[in-house]
């Protein structure tokens, strides 16, 4: 079994096949997933968790992605002010900083990242991270405001093999992509041998980002299985083991209840 630790199924890219997207992921061994409520306005949010009040083996977070950072208003907060405390909702995020597109200026989205820290804080649950090209300013906010009390989970890691390991040394999850089985992506094989495994994650962020050998496909959670062998590789285990270190991995930082197969 194998858990998609950051996918965006709510989307309106699945929209015509959502169902099929999901039996397939099931078919493929990826019973558990989490679904990410923080593209663009709040209403991404109101779809991840009413995706998961209808699936058992689904859950939602809820925040606002840096790029729309500038875009906040009191209304958005509203929204994930209510949603937070909802038993669906597993973390806040994914929040943080990106400096590579900088859509948002970088001072409001270093106050939103945290202020979005100070709202897990509120409700007990981690924080799933959003960090491009900003490393060292994100590091410092999340010591800032002793993120790693309530347990940090840097998503779609691309970062240095330096940045990973002070990361692990926060005693933060960094979770891998499909961008791990590119060509050009050697310094981010050589990333994963920085992280304990007992903090190592895989992901698809789908639709974005299909691993080889879907690269510029659609991305989908069932794809996961190509991120899991090339960190499977790297790591120097099989791809079962990847898979169950994985999946107790996630299990443990969301607080998820124990897996019930006859729920699949």
């Amino acid at each position: 079994m194998l858990i998609d630790s950051h996918a965006h199924v709510d989307g309106p890219e699945f929209d015509a096949d959502r169902d099929e997207v999901l039996a397939r992921a099931r078919a493929a061994g990826v019973q558990r997933m989490i679904v990410i409520g923080a593209v663009d306005e709040p209403a991404s949010a109101e779809r991840a968790v009413a995706l998961a009040e209808r699936d058992p083996n689904i859950w939602a977070t809820v925040a606002t992605h840096p790029h729309d950072a500038a875009k906040m208003t009191p209304d958005w907060w509203a929204v994930h002010e209510r949603l937070a405390p909802h038993p669906r909702v597993v973390a806040i995020g994914e929040t943080g900083l990106d400096y590579y597109y900088d859509h948002s200026p970088r001072a409001e989205q270093q106050a939103v990242f945290a202020r979005f820290i100070a709202l897990a804080r509120t409700v007990g649950k981690p924080v799933v991270c959003h960090i491009r090209d900003a490393h060292d300013d994100a590091r410092a906010i999340l010591r800032e405001h002793r993120a790693a009390e309530l347990g940090i989970i840097i998503h779609c890691f691309t970062g240095t093999p330096e940045d990973a390991a002070a990361y692990a040394a926060m005693g933060a999850y960094i979770s891998f992509s499909g961008i791990v089985t590119y060509k050009t992506a050697q310094p981010l094989r050589d990333a994963v041998r920085q992280v304990p495994r007992d903090r190592l994650l895989v992901e698809t962020d789908c639709p974005y980002l299909a691993p080889v050998p879907k690269r510029g496909k659609r991305n989908e959670p069932a794809f996961i299985t190509y991120t899991a062998e090339a960190v499977a590789r790297e790591v120097g285990i099989s791809y079962e083991d990847l898979a169950a270190l994985t999946t107790e991995n996630a299990t443990r930082i969301y607080r998820l209840p124990p897996a019930n197969p006859s729920t699949y």
